[in-house]
């Protein structure tokens, strides 16, 4: 109980003379600019938010010289993330401009809010606390790319500004090679190349989709061009192992592609069958195996490479699927 008491806050606002009529939400948002509108809400509706001595609603009209007062847990006040010295993040690669970590999966690869404790950015921030201010947003520190939190393998991570702006630089004109491993279900072409564009999913927000150019919604809908080649490791009776080479970097394009053309990776609740997985898969089968870039100091070439975990490992042995 200690522990909890400990972590309470409260903090208070006075509505300023010049502010006019302002809704709670929108003075909140301006008090705490790092909440996303969700948190916002989430955080009224929990009745964190006081005006004058009571709850206050998302909607209530706020008058100059009013007193918001918050009282609840001070995560949510904290601007960038909690380090967290207790998580274990291999280092593969490091040097005076960048590092490259092996992200396990699981793990996400940062959060939106002091909320969020057990992410890479909090692994990144105890152990490398000049990152905070690497990058675009304190809330990824260093983090040139991201990856899906059941995705295991690499992620770039920039010690520099210099060396941010020029990886960055790199996947833009596509110049990182990346390398990923996938299992999926059914027997593949022993090569091919997937290039549908990528758009966000109308009907469910957490899922991209393929795009249908003739189709009327398509020309109405924002995508983004999508490249994905793919070759044969080694195949079982009803399952394929993949070479992934992401020509682009679209969310979840590696997903989206293998699914659309009748190959969705095995494990993925989101873009297949996910009730079907073979014994002790607990996540959908993808890792990073490769990353090769030039080096944004110098510009010599720069390969890293992840192993495949141990429980994708045994996966493999016992669906006797050799690479």
């Amino acid at each position: 109980m200690g522990d909890q008491v400990e972590r309470v806050r409260i903090e208070s606002w006075a509505v300023p003379s010049d502010a006019g009529e302002v809704r709670l939400d929108s003075f909140v948002r301006q008090c705490l600019p790092h909440l996303s509108r969700r948190e916002l809400k989430t955080t009224i509706d929990d009745k964190l938010f006081w005006i004058d001595g009571r709850a206050g609603k998302k909607g209530e009209k706020l008058r100059a010289g009013q007193i918001v007062t918050y009282h609840g847990p001070e995560e949510w006040l904290h601007t960038q993330p909690p380090p967290a010295k207790q998580l274990d993040v291999p280092v593969i690669y490091e040097d005076a401009s960048l590092l490259a970590v092996n992200k396990p999966a699981g793990m996400a690869s940062h959060g939106f809010s002091g909320k969020d404790s057990q992410t890479l950015a909090n692994f990144l921030v105890a152990h490398r606390p000049d990152l905070l201010t690497i990058g675009k947003s304190r809330w990824e520190p260093g983090m040139v790319h991201r990856l899906d939190r059941e995705t295991s393998g690499l992620v770039l991570v920039a010690k520099t500004q210099q060396a941010f702006d020029e990886l960055r630089r790199q996947f833009r004109r596509r110049e990182i090679k990346k390398i990923y491993w996938a299992l999926v279900w059914g027997e593949t072409e022993p090569a091919g190349t997937i290039s549908f564009p990528i758009a966000h999913d109308a009907r469910d927000r957490r899922r991209m989709r393929v795009v249908v150019r003739d189709s009327a919604k398509s020309r109405d809908q924002r995508s983004w061009k999508a490249m994905t080649k793919y070759r044969a490791l080694g195949t079982g009776k009803v399952m394929s192992l993949l070479e992934i080479d992401m020509a682009t970097g679209v969310t979840h394009q590696i997903r989206v592609h293998l699914s659309a053309i009748g190959h969705p990776i095995v494990g993925d609740s989101l873009y297949g069958a996910a009730d079907s997985k073979p014994s002790g898969l607990t996540r959908h089968f993808l890792h990073a195996r490769l990353l090769q870039f030039h080096h944004p100091a110098d510009g010599r070439q720069i390969r890293v490479e992840s192993e495949l975990p141990v429980d994708l490992q045994e996966v493999l042995k016992r669906l006797k699927i050799r690479t």
